[in-house]
This record gives C-alpha cells, sequence and structure tokens, in this order.
C-alpha cells in the first residue's frame, strides 16, 4: 500500500519552491528510467538532466513560459531517437550478447527482423513509435519519483523543435518528446496543492473478462 499512498500523494505540481533535490534521489529515479522495459529492448531514447539554470531560462519561454521550469531543481528532457538505424539496432544486440555472454540462434533471428523492418520505414514513423518508447520511461520516472517523495510535473505544452535547437538534438539524432521537472512543491503558490485527486472509478476503467 505504500506505493499506491505516493501515488495518491502525487499531483502535476504547478508550483515549485527551487529546492534542490538529494544527488541519491535524482539517481534512483534515472535507475527507473533506465530499467524500463521498451519494444524490443532497444531503448530508442536519451533523458538529458539538466541542472544549468541559464538553459532552463532558455526553455522556458518555449514551454508557454511555465514557472517549474525555473523553479524546479533537475528538468527531465526524454528525447527520442529521430529514426531506426542498422548502427543503432546492432549497437543493442551486440550489447546484449557482451552482457549474456553468448549468441542466441533465435535472438540474432529477431535481430535480422527487426533490421529487415524498422530502417526501411519513414523517419517520422521511427520517431514516433522511439517517443512512445519515452513515454514508457516517463512513465516509470513519474513513478520512482512519486516513491522518493519527489514532485514532478508531466509536460507536453512546449515547442519540441525550439528545445530541439536549444539543446542541439537534432545533431544527435534525437528529438525532443516530453518534459519533467523535478523538485518540491511550493504549498502557497500551487493551486492543485490540497486538492481532492479526481480519477475515473475502477469500475469503468477495467474490464474483466473470463
Amino acid at each position: 500500500m505504500e506505493l499506491l499512498d505516493k501515488l495518491n500523494w502525487r499531483h502535476a505540481v504547478k508550483a515549485m519552491n527551487g529546492k534542490q533535490v538529494p544527488q541519491e534521489k535524482i539517481d534512483n529515479i534515472l535507475e527507473a528510467i533506465r530499467l524500463t522495459a521498451t519494444s524490443s529492448g532497444l531503448q530508442p531514447f536519451e533523458v538529458l538532466v539538466i541542472e544549468n539554470q541559464e538553459i532552463k531560462e532558455k526553455i522556458k519561454p518555449v514551454a508557454w513560459n511555465q514557472s517549474v521550469i525555473t523553479e524546479c531543481s533537475h528538468l527531465l528532457v526524454f528525447a527520442a531517437w529521430d529514426t531506426y538505424t542498422p548502427e543503432r539496432i546492432n549497437e543493442v544486440f551486440d550489447l546484449t550478447n557482451k552482457v549474456r555472454g553468448y549468441e542466441n540462434v533465435g535472438f540474432e533471428n529477431y535481430r535480422q527482423m527487426l533490421l529487415n523492418t524498422y530502417p526501411q520505414k519513414p523517419a517520422d514513423e521511427n520517431f514516433t513509435h522511439a517517443a512512445k518508447q519515452a513515454y514508457i520511461a516517463f512513465g516509470s520516472a513519474l513513478i520512482a519519483a512519486a516513491y522518493e517523495g519527489v514532485d514532478a510535473t508531466p509536460m507536453e505544452g512546449f515547442d519540441p523543435a525550439a528545445v530541439d535547437e536549444i539543446l542541439g538534438l537534432k545533431e544527435k539524432g534525437l528529438g525532443s518528446a516530453i518534459l519533467l521537472p523535478l523538485g518540491y512543491r511550493d504549498e502557497k503558490n500551487d493551486w492543485l496543492h490540497g486538492q481532492k485527486k479526481v480519477r475515473k472509478s475502477a469500475e469503468t476503467m477495467f474490464t474483466t473478462l473470463k
């Protein structure tokens, strides 16, 4: 129940107080991101961890001037691969073989299937797929932050092209997908603080087929 209590505690914080999050908590949140499940285990994204205040100030105007961008302790930028390439796919499979210490015929066949599928697709279609994987990791980050007692604000309200330019993501073969400021709520200015959490009922959301 402890985790559910934490999830009931969390909300999309609208104002933060600038207090720094201990590095140990940040590291735990990042590790949860790293351990996240992704399609075919490709982990087709990177996460930029921004502590630099000047960079946050540059991002704020292209993120609807939301105050949490500059008030947060750390700003996470989830950046997805701009496309799938043979090099990127092979790097993941080669790493798997190295870590496990052997090659598996079925696994190698699966590698070839991916090589014969993804690189042939349009880049925009591949980016959309990669961004979906980043969102899975984003969900893990939200849960991990709540568990650590760290506030977080999911943010899709920003100009991806502008953020990409500020951070030089295009040159790295990446595109920003979603932002996640981490910090601590400013209770006086966070209008959601103290509000009851509103969610659909379990009966409305879940259907059990027996």
